[in-house]
């Protein structure tokens, strides 16, 4: 091809993105196919991600998602392999932060961490994650030190196998701890993903449950499915109450913060009204200063609408190893 067939064809390229409809048709691509933005809305994957981060998230991390209109969420291509990806790909890993679709709602996106692959068997007791991955005994022993391992139920477990490793995560309870929440929702015959136990051997409070006496509640992860946990772990609408994620609802992986702004309003992290309660956070800005006074209000005031410098253009699989930036 000589260069004036190239040049005549740069032309037309350059002329056809120049377009309202070239615009539209690359923009389209890119959020189908490479990265499309979002914005983190609630407090569950705190402090790794926080409330008013935005960001890109890779969408062929785990193969290409079946494309949706942005903002609609209306499918555009029919799920031709029956398991919501245009092309099948690599499963998400135990640690991986991970978008996807909510299982209730599929319109909504979610973001977590993946604690657990199919197979795996999960224990939550309070303060307590413990996971038996399904490769078994010998694995656990020789990835994970002995002062992590526990031996219940006549298998070893992983007690908080994460927290080391991932600075943000974290169990701050911001009203009634989530344990007690999912031991109320049980109690009130609403469906959880988890089942009460009794686990002995197991070093955590015990509860009375009707006429029963349990310590920790068990999941079973399903195979190709995927069990979701925020890294904020007491103040999280997560797997323990609706269940793990299949892999037609992944979408891909955060990728990088490309602007951070603190704004929620005063009446928001005291009181949660909207989301975003943070005593914590007002505690930071406030100082000695009583949290819920008006004087601590004007403080919050003053600092709300600030950019968090510190997190923009950070690529979120190195940040979140370090001491989360708040």
């Amino acid at each position: 091809m000589n260069n004036d067939k190239l040049n005549n064809i740069a032309k037309k390229l350059y002329a056809f993105s120049s377009s309202w409809t070239g615009t539209i048709i690359i923009v389209l691509f890119l959020i189908f196919f490479v990265a499309q933005s979002f914005v983190i809305p609630s407090g569950s994957m705190k402090r790794t991600l926080l409330i008013g981060d935005f960001l890109f998230a890779k969408k062929f991390s785990y193969g290409i998602p079946t494309p949706h209109l942005p903002w609609l969420e209306i499918p555009v291509l029919p799920d031709f392999n029956g398991n919501g990806h245009l092309i099948e790909g690599p499963r998400p890993q135990r640690e991986d932060i991970v978008i996807f679709r909510y299982p209730k709602n599929e319109k909504i996106h979610y973001v977590k961490r993946c604690v657990a692959v199919g197979g795996d068997e999960i224990l939550y007791a309070d303060k307590k994650l413990l996971i038996h991955f399904h490769e078994g005994d010998d694995y656990i022993r020789a990835h994970y030190p002995a002062q992590k391992i526990r031996q219940l139920r006549g298998k070893l477990w992983v007690e908080n196998p994460y927290m080391d490793k991932y600075p943000g995560i974290q169990y701050v309870p911001e009203g009634m701890p989530i344990f007690e929440a999912l031991l109320n929702y049980y109690a009130y015959n609403k469906k959880i993903d988890v089942t009460p136990v009794m686990v002995e051997g197991l070093d955590a409070p015990v509860y009375e449950l009707g006429d029963r006496t349990i310590n920790a509640l068990y999941a079973k992860v399903p195979e190709d499915h995927y069990y979701m946990i925020g890294d904020n772990r007491d103040n999280s609408n997560d797997s323990r109450f609706w269940g793990p994620v299949p892999y037609r609802l992944i979408v891909g992986k955060p990728w990088v913060i490309y602007m951070s702004i603190e704004h929620r309003s005063y009446d928001q992290v005291l009181n949660g009204h909207g989301g975003g309660r943070d005593h914590a956070g007002l505690k930071r800005v406030c100082g000695d200063v009583p949290i819920d006074s008006q004087a601590c209000k004007k403080l919050w005031d003053r600092q709300r609408y600030t950019v968090r410098w510190g997190r923009v253009g950070r690529n979120i699989t190195n940040m979140e190893r370090e001491q989360p930036i708040q």
